[in-house]
C-alpha cells in the first residue's frame, strides 16, 4: 500500500537514554550473511514503526531494491541513511531479478522493499524472490508493519481465520464474480482498497453479502488521520458519504465471514444431495443442490464424491 510519513513522535526521556539500552547490543551482534536477500518491512504510515533489526540490515546492505524509488529515498533520509536504490516495481520483476542475482553472486547483500509494508503481499516483490530462491540464494525475512494485521488486530471481530483477498478487480463483472465465490467463506474477509474506488467497492459489497455482517474500515492506519470505524454492512455507504474526508486515504476493509453452517444444515444437505445422487451424476447433483441450499458447488461436489464412495 502506498506510504505516507506519519508525525512527529516526542518522546518524555533524551534521546541519549536510547543508546543505554541492552537490545541496542543485541543489534550489534545480528549476522547478516552474503549473497542473500533481506525482503524488509517498512512502516505503512508512521515512520517510527520501524524494527531496529530492520534499520540495520538497510544501514548494511549494499543495495536496495525498492518499489519508488523516490518514496525509498525520503524514507532513507529521514532514518539519517543513503544507499544505491534499484527501482523494482510490477513492470520489470523479472529483469530486475537477474540483476540482483549477479549482485548476490559477488557476495553482495540485497534489501528488498516496498513503498509500504511488507513486500510481495499486495505489493511488488514476489517474482523476485522466486526467482532469486530457484537460483539458489538465500532469502532472509524481516518482519515488520503489515496493514492487513494492524487492521485484524483493531477490529474486535471474534474469529481465529482470515481470508486475504487484498485488492478487488477494478472492472465492475470481475469484481462482481470475485466477490460471489467468498460469499460462503466463514473467515473475516480482508480487502485493501484505494480512495477513489472505495465506494464502488462497499456498493459491491452491498450487493452481494448479508446487511447485518459487520464491517470495520480501517482509514490512513498508523498515521495523523488514522481512523478506525466498525458498523454493519447496510450502515456502511452511509458512514463514509457523511464526511467528505472519509472516501480520502488508503483502506482496509474487513468484512464478517459467513455463517459456520449448523448440524441441521449439514443433515439437509446431505438429505437434498442423497435424493439428487438417485437420478442425477455428482456434477448434476452438486449442481442442482448449489441452487437449493445456496451452499457453494465445489463444496457440494466433493460432499457428493464422499457420499458416493461410502454407498
Amino acid at each position: 500500500m502506498t506510504q505516507q510519513s506519519g508525525p512527529s513522535v516526542q518522546t518524555n526521556f533524551p534521546p541519549s537514554s536510547l543508546s543505554s539500552l541492552p537490545i541496542l547490543q543485541e543489534v550489534g551482534q545480528q549476522v547478516y550473511p552474503p549473497s542473500t536477500l533481506y525482503v524488509v518491512a517498512t512502516p505503512i504510515g508512521n515512520v517510527c514503526d520501524i524494527s531496529l533489526r530492520a534499520l540495520h540490515v538497510l544501514a548494511s546492505v549494499d543495495a536496495i531494491a525498492c518499489e519508488d524509488t523516490r518514496n525509498t529515498a525520503h524514507l532513507l533520509t529521514r532514518y539519517g541513511l543513503s544507499k544505491p536504490l534499484i527501482a523494482a516495481h510490477e513492470h520489470n520483476e523479472r529483469e530486475v531479478a537477474e540483476k540482483l542475482i549477479v549482485r548476490l553472486q559477488a557476495g553482495q547483500r540485497i534489501a528488498l522493499v516496498s513503498d509500504a509494508g511488507t513486500p510481495a503481499v499486495s505489493d511488488p516483490g514476489a517474482r523476485i524472490v522466486d526467482a532469486i530462491r530457484t537460483a539458489g540464494y538465500r532469502v532472509m525475512p524481516l518482519p515488520g508493519a503489515s496493514a492487513a494485521i494492524t487492521a485484524l488486530s483493531a477490529s474486535g471481530l471474534l474469529n481465529d481465520q482470515f481470508y486475504f483477498v487484498g485488492f478487488l478487480p477494478a472492472k465492475t463483472k470481475q469484481r462482481e464474480r470475485a466477490l460471489l465465490s467468498l460469499k460462503g467463506v466463514t473467515a473475516t474477509l480482508v480487502f485493501y482498497e484505494a480512495p477513489h474506488r472505495i465506494i464502488d467497492c462497499i456498493t459491491a459489497l452491498v450487493a452481494v453479502f448479508e446487511p447485518a455482517r459487520q464491517i470495520v474500515f480501517g482509514r490512513e492506519l498508523t498515521k495523523l488521520f488514522e481512523e478506525i470505524h466498525r458498523c454493519t454492512l447496510s450502515d456502511a455507504a452511509a458512514w463514509l458519504m457523511a464526511d467528505a474526508h472519509r472516501e480520502k486515504g488508503e483502506f482496509v476493509v474487513l468484512l464478517e465471514g459467513a455463517a459456520a453452517a449448523s448440524d441441521g444444515d449439514v443433515a439437509q444437505v446431505d438429505r437434498v444431495l442423497g435424493i439428487l445422487l438417485t437420478e442425477c451424476s455428482v456434477k448434476q447433483a452438486a449442481g442442482l443442490a448449489a441452487q437449493i441450499t445456496g451452499q457453494k458447488k465445489n463444496a457440494l461436489y466433493e460432499r457428493a464424491l464422499q457420499m458416493k464412495a461410502e454407498n
